[in-house]
């Protein structure tokens, strides 16, 4: 296999730069720039040179002996002074030696993967970790990244194999006659307990909320103020805004962070029910798809929402003839003097408490999620079998199900969408 490199710190220029080498050449290299490497795990300070003995620039040294390394392999990193002219100089003389290329984005995490140095779910969680902008995704991200539902998953599967070891133990040594003889309850009330278990935290709300960010849609009549809402709570101009009916005709999004937590803010068209304007029709069928798919709605008109569980915005509220709340209303709030803003980021943030996960929790993504329904499937069928062959035969999909879900097996479907979210040296 080919020996790797890349910048591993970020794009110069910087006061350091951190070039990292991977593979079975890259002792090798570093010794054709730095002649003797200093000893394993301490930096030393070392002349880099270049073909014909050319000083490229000194360097702090450090070298990682596989497979006890961050790749598995053997590692080395160049402490480079952070140009742009310094970095290009010392990865054209890495480059020029034999059997040594660039890396590709997330190769350095795919060859600890490949390794054995982390499993799949870790990957993922650094991935996030990397995509990190609040401090509510960096610490879901941390915990995913430093094991918590790898742990879990060894634990799981541990039961698991001692329990399709039982059910082994029970067919192979039952008596011709006894063959048909039924799986004993304790059998099933493991499996049901381990599938109770892992439910609870398929309970925990889902990653992606915290990733992406609550989808908050503001929906109502059109005219209802709510372009003028998205541009303050945005604190942009986002969205036109303008006295004609119907000035906003697709879906417009503008993300936001408010106290640690990441919105997207969704204006849609105005809803009716005819109009004679085909576009507009079709604004409005985006309109109700994203009301379908939020985690909010904040709903501007004067009526009931046309879904429950939305947050009732009486809008407008400095125009004299609006004076009056309805009592059906949760807030009022005007965009043009600011009343009832900061109540209603207030009255956000407590909706987001309640659909995020706890500071506490692990939350899994959604292929984590699906194989753990998998696998909880199978073991509450396999609750309910008396036949021991296809009880053991459940285990076995609940087993397979776990083994996907770390990266055991079936994985190479979706590790190249993985690894490109990387930057270069990571």
């Amino acid at each position: 296999m080919e020996t790797i490199f890349a910048v591993s710190s970020g794009a110069p220029p910087a006061a350091i730069a951190i070039i990292r080498l991977s593979g079975e050449g890259a002792f090798a290299a570093a010794r054709a720039l730095a002649g003797t490497l200093p000893q394993s795990r301490h930096a030393a300070l070392r002349a880099l040179r270049g073909s014909g003995g050319l000083l490229l620039d000194r360097a702090l040294v450090l070298a990682f002996p596989g497979p006890d390394s961050a790749t598995g392999e053997d590692l080395v990193e160049l402490h480079v002074h952070g140009g742009r002219a310094v970095v290009q100089a010392v990865e054209a003389a890495l480059a020029a030696l034999p059997r040594m290329r660039r890396a590709e984005p997330g190769e350095f995490t795919r060859r600890a993967l490949a390794n054995g140095r982390i499993d799949l779910t870790e990957a993922e969680g650094l991935g996030d970790l990397l995509a990190a902008e609040t401090e509510g995704q960096r610490r879901a991200a941390l915990a995913v990244a430093e094991g918590a539902i790898r742990r879990r998953a060894e634990g799981w599967t541990d039961r698991l194999l001692a329990l399709a070891a039982q059910v082994e133990a029970q067919l192979d040594f039952a008596e011709e006659d006894e063959v048909d003889q039924a799986a004993p309850p304790a059998f099933a009330m493991e499996a049901l307990a381990l599938a109770d278990e892992i439910a609870t935290l398929l309970a925990v709300p889902p990653v992606e909320r915290l990733r992406d960010g609550l989808r908050v849609v503001i929906a109502g009549p059109p005219n209802s103020g709510k372009s003028t809402l998205l541009n303050v709570l945005a604190e942009r101009d986002a969205a036109i805004v303008s006295p004609i009916s119907g000035t906003t005709r697709d879906r417009i999004e503008a993300p936001v962070v408010r106290d640690g937590i990441a919105y997207v803010l969704t204006d849609t068209a105005g809803l009716l029910e005819e109009t004679p304007d085909p576009i507009e029709r079709i604004g409005i069928a985006r309109a109700e798809e994203a009301m379908r798919s939020a985690d909010l709605i904040l709903w501007l008109g004067d009526d009931e929402a046309p879904q429950p569980g939305a947050i009732r915005i009486h809008a407008r509220a400095d125009i004299a003839a609006r004076a009056v709340v309805p009592s059906g209303a949760d807030l009022a709030v005007s965009a043009a003097t600011g009343e009832g803003v900061p109540a209603l980021w207030s009255l956000l943030r407590d909706h987001a408490a309640m659909l995020l996960p706890r500071e506490d929790a692990v939350a899994v993504n959604r292929r984590q999620r699906d194989l753990l329904v998998l696998c909880t499937d199978s073991l509450r069928a396999a609750s309910g079998q008396r036949d021991p062959i296809v009880f053991a035969e459940e285990l076995r999909l609940a087993m397979k199900a776990l083994d996907r879900l770390v990266g055991r097996s079936d994985v190479e479907a979706m590790l190249d969408a993985l690894f490109t979210r990387f930057c270069l040296g990571k």
